[in-house]
């Protein structure tokens, strides 16, 4: 009985060290500073390829620095470069039914230098009629490998701005072409004469790492994204309140890189990690994952136990303070791991309130997740409420930095039993996965 006793004294001194030591390292102050640079009008909304996002980088970067964590792969530095290919229209004429349409109407999205087509070519005429899901047409369409010509009723003509605004860019550029035409309902014969610029542009995630002591070659990851939509970029009209254009991002996601950068600082301070823990902040999230895709093509799924990634932690949940839900709760045992975890604290991770948004696909999870890892989001955004969510006012002032502290401490403590290879969580079955 007395070792017993003995047993339970030592452990709850041992959470009782680990709670004053997470204290001082995982501070409001801190979190405070760290949010506030990466929000702040100075980094123009942090959209690819501008100053901003490069800002946003190097600030990134000397805080890996200054915290000690080794670069990936011996790395020359903690930037993950890879290539985009981006298009730019030169001229384009397009005429449908002997009419010849008003170029800011149009949008196109090819990544062929020359484009020459007419209703008896290899193309389709589809339409995006009145009433229907704009946000759904859109994405199936623009993804679509086929030659189209969308035709869009005048009564999405609000929308015309928001699409204009995103970037010809992509990594895997198709031999097709996909022009929306607003305004314009019918055409029965229609010509296409475009020519575009075609380069090469670079992105970078942010990468360091914090080396195993004893599992030097199995992982688990921390992740957010760093990039958001710039200035004046809209979606699909949100209205705001702000006296600026400038789309600062301060939850979506500073919030998330601020804590994997608190989560690093935190992790290498207590210097016990027995698996090697990665910490990355992903760009081009916003444009489509680009990032994240390109981040897990680095790695080999079998190695990664975990992947916390962390995504618009800012604001409270729908249960209030203390609390975060975990995407694709169901589809691993880790959810499980980090509630275990926080026995005897006040905070709470719950399953995926919006189970109908499919968040579980929609982030830089998704990627790692689809390769059976257990790689889930955490967030407590209220996707069915959410006033500023990609709006100008998405602000540090509209944080509540107690809350989100408390909520990094809580992700640090729950990931230690993963951390020190007690733990390890069942894999995802990505037979069952979309």
């Amino acid at each position: 009985m007395k070792k017993i006793i003995l047993s339970i004294f030592v452990l709850s001194q041992c959470f009782n060290v680990q709670g004053q030591s997470i204290d001082k390292i995982i501070t409001k102050k801190e979190v405070t500073r760290i949010e506030k640079i990466l929000s702040a009008d100075d980094m123009q909304g942090r959209r690819t390829f501008t100053p901003g996002i490069d800002k946003a980088s190097n600030f990134i970067e000397s805080e890996f620095k200054q915290i000690g964590l080794q670069t990936f792969n011996g790395a020359t530095n903690y930037r993950q470069e890879f290539s985009m290919t981006a298009s730019k229209a030169v001229s384009s004429k397009i005429t449908i039914d002997g009419r010849e349409i008003n170029n800011n109407q149009v949008v196109t999205f090819s990544y062929l230098p020359q484009v020459s087509l007419t209703e008896k070519s290899d193309i389709s005429v589809v339409k995006i009629n009145k009433g229907d899901n704009i946000g759904q047409k859109f994405n199936e369409y623009y993804k679509s490998p086929k030659n189209l010509l969308v035709l869009v009723d005048p009564s999405f003509e609000k929308v015309l701005p928001n699409i204009q605004h995103i970037d010809r860019i992509t990594a895997n550029p198709g031999n097709n072409t996909v022009m929306f035409v607003f305004g314009t309902t019918e055409a029965t014969t229609f010509s296409v004469e475009l020519t575009n610029t075609i380069s090469k542009k670079t992105l970078n995630n942010v990468v360091g790492i914090l080396t195993g002591k004893t599992k030097p070659n199995e992982y688990v990851i921390f992740s957010g994204h760093y990039d958001h939509l710039g200035v004046g970029s809209p979606e699909e009209g949100a209205p705001h309140t702000a006296t600026d254009s400038i789309y600062n991002g301060a939850n979506d996601d500073a919030a998330g890189t601020t804590a994997v950068i608190m989560l690093a600082k935190y992790f290498k301070k207590q210097n016990n990690n027995e698996r090697t823990i990665i910490f990355t902040t992903f760009v081009g999230e916003e444009l489509g994952g680009y990032g994240a895709k390109y981040f897990s093509k680095q790695l080999v799924p079998e190695q990664v136990i975990a992947m916390f990634n962390i995504e618009m932690i800012g604001t409270e949940s729908k249960w209030g303070k203390n609390s975060a839900y975990i995407t694709g709760f169901e589809k691993s045992n880790m959810g499980q791991i980090l509630q275990t975890n926080l026995t005897g604290t006040n905070f709470t991770f719950y399953p995926d309130p919006y189970p109908d948004q499919q968040l579980f696909y929609r982030s830089d999870n998704a990627t790692l997740a689809r390769l059976g890892v257990p790689a889930h989001t955490i967030s407590t955004s209220k996707m069915d409420n959410e006033p500023y969510y990609h709006t100008a006012d998405d602000e540090f002032e509209t944080l509540d930095i107690d809350n989100m502290t408390q909520i990094i401490k809580s992700i640090a403590l729950s990931s230690s039993s993963i951390i020190s290879g007690k733990d390890t969580p069942t894999r995802v079955d990505s037979t069952q996965l979309k």
